[in-house]
């Protein structure tokens, strides 16, 4: 009779594509290299304002554009990572929603939820409602944490950022 095997679900990272927080990246990414599995990037965003002022919605092609946009600064942002992890399989994931909710949404099928604290120390409002309602483990990294070295099966890893 074979065994089942036992899959570690997907690690789910929360990025601000506008401004990473390099100590989380690095954590998610150390850590889907460690369990062998896939990173999901979630990054989610909202309307510019100036779409309050338009007096009959948005536009399907302003939409799209603005999703583009998003699409764009999330995989510039992961590019450096991806490169730096090329072993790492990455799922981007960009939701038009509330960054809390959309991330509580991808917790239920995640092994890991991580997230980053902002640069003053304190823990902001999308860390503590994802702490609060998540449906799984979730880690909140400080932003000037000190990351072990990335695993890579030797001794002296690189402890630098890719940038």
């Amino acid at each position: 009779m074979q065994q089942p095997t036992h899959q570690v679900p997907e690690i789910v990272l929360g990025v601000d594509a506008r401004r990473p927080a390099d100590g989380a990246v690095r954590f998610a990414f150390d850590c889907a290299r460690l369990w062998g599995v896939r990173l999901r990037a979630v990054h989610a965003w909202r309307f510019p304002s100036c779409a309050a002022e338009l007096p009959f919605g948005v536009p399907e092609e302003d939409r799209a554009a603005w999703e583009d946009h998003e699409v764009q600064l999330l995989s510039d942002a992961l590019r450096p990572w991806r490169e730096k992890y090329p072993d790492v399989a990455v799922l981007e994931d960009v939701r038009h929603l509330p960054p809390a909710e959309a991330l509580i949404l991808r917790s239920a099928d995640a092994g890991l939820l991580v997230v980053g604290r902002s640069r003053t120390g304190e823990l902001g409002a999308v860390a503590r409602d994802v702490v609060r309602e998540a449906s799984g483990p979730v880690v909140v990294v400080p932003a000037r944490a000190l990351c072990p070295p990335a695993h890579s099966g030797r001794a002296g890893s690189s402890r630098t950022s890719p940038h």
